[in-house]
């Protein structure tokens, strides 16, 4: 990997248009507060699995799901509902904390949501559901676009030491650890623009709701988009030289008073599946916006991943690239590359 590899490219600009004969997933999980700092944390969560046959006309909607989540200062649940419902026990759910734990409880709460080998169904309500860990976890980095002494509010310092081995970006003796609350994790954020493409505004769900786009006040949005679409590939050893194709996205922005909106982590995909063995065969990552210098190492050992059964990538990923051996955003984009055999499926039904 040449030394080009290992930076942040900037920002990636709007959502590519959606490819002919393709499904995309869609999906942003809006993060706002009821009031002041340390406030009850608001996730707003949205998905659509939408088929384009002509890029040129609007897709066809083939599910959706919405989310509102109440969250503590402690990352507890306090309060969530969904639609549509996954079942009674959704409610279960209350006074679980965002965090790996949380994965299993919604198993446990929403065994609708599961399929008979224990993995995510069809439903997009699980990825926004599973996001609550994520989103809970990085929501207050808004803050520090709007509040001048952030590092003293937020306890800065303690902050920090706490997140030591988490991920790549945290291993021991990186600069994540060692900066002061006014280095380059906020320097290194960079102004994105819209994600929705001008010349195909039809590409994403609606974000209009109780939270809209607006960019007055703190807030930070979690965007993802999945394309693909079969190709034939007549340099293949398949059966059926028949690929899947992705093409994926993840963005983690924050409102900002000067600039509209920051991201603070940016990442595209490029992928291919055989279709006979259901396997990632090809894979390409690209850092775009990363808070830190060493983040972008994480793309090195996400190559990993290659040749596993696509349909495992959530149980794998967390395997492979589990604390140092990851980072955080890119296994997120990762591991929901697994229900790719769900969209494959829904595309050519």
């Amino acid at each position: 990997m040449s030394p080009e590899d290992l930076e942040a490219k900037g920002p990636a600009g709007p959502t590519p248009p959606r490819p002919a004969n393709s499904i995309r997933r869609t999906s942003t999980m809006d993060m706002r507060w009821v009031g002041d700092f340390g406030s009850q944390l608001r996730l707003t969560g949205r998905a659509r699995d939408a088929v384009t046959t002509d890029p040129t006309e609007p897709p066809v909607t083939v599910r959706r799901a919405e989310t509102r989540i109440g969250i503590d200062n402690n990352r507890m649940i306090e309060d969530i509902w969904a639609d549509p419902s996954p079942g009674p026990g959704l409610g279960d759910l209350v006074g679980h904390r965002g965090g790996g734990y949380l994965r299993a409880a919604i198993g446990t709460a929403v065994p609708e949501l599961m399929d008979e080998h224990g993995r995510p169904g069809p439903n997009p309500l699980y990825l926004l559901l599973d996001d609550i860990s994520g989103t809970s976890l990085i929501a207050n980095f808004a803050w520090s676009r709007w509040i001048d002494d952030w590092g003293d509010t937020s306890n800065f310092a303690e902050r920090r030491a706490s997140m030591a081995g988490v991920c790549v970006g945290f291993a021991p003796g990186n600069s994540a650890l060692t900066m002061g609350p006014n280095g380059p994790g906020r320097d290194r954020s960079k102004p994105v623009p819209s994600i929705i493409n001008p010349d195909d505004p039809d590409g994403w769900h609606s974000f209009t709701g109780p939270d809209g786009d607006d960019l007055s006040a703190p807030a930070l949005r979690r965007a993802r988009f999945i394309d693909l679409w079969r190709t034939n590939n007549a340099t293949t050893t398949t059966t059926t030289g028949d690929e899947i194709q992705i093409s994926a996205g993840f963005q983690d922005s924050a409102t900002d008073p000067d600039h509209g909106r920051v991201a603070v982590h940016e990442y595209r995909l490029e992928a291919t599946v055989d279709v006979r063995t259901m396997t990632l065969t090809a894979l390409s990552a690209s850092p775009h916006v990363l808070p830190f210098q060493e983040c972008p190492q994480a793309v090195a050992k996400a190559m990993t991943v290659v040749g596993a059964p696509v349909a495992e990538l959530r149980t794998v990923v967390l395997e492979r690239l589990a604390k140092t051996e990851g980072c955080t955003h890119l296994n997120d984009a990762l591991r929901a590359l697994a229900e790719v055999p769900i969209l494959i499926n829904e595309l050519d039904g």
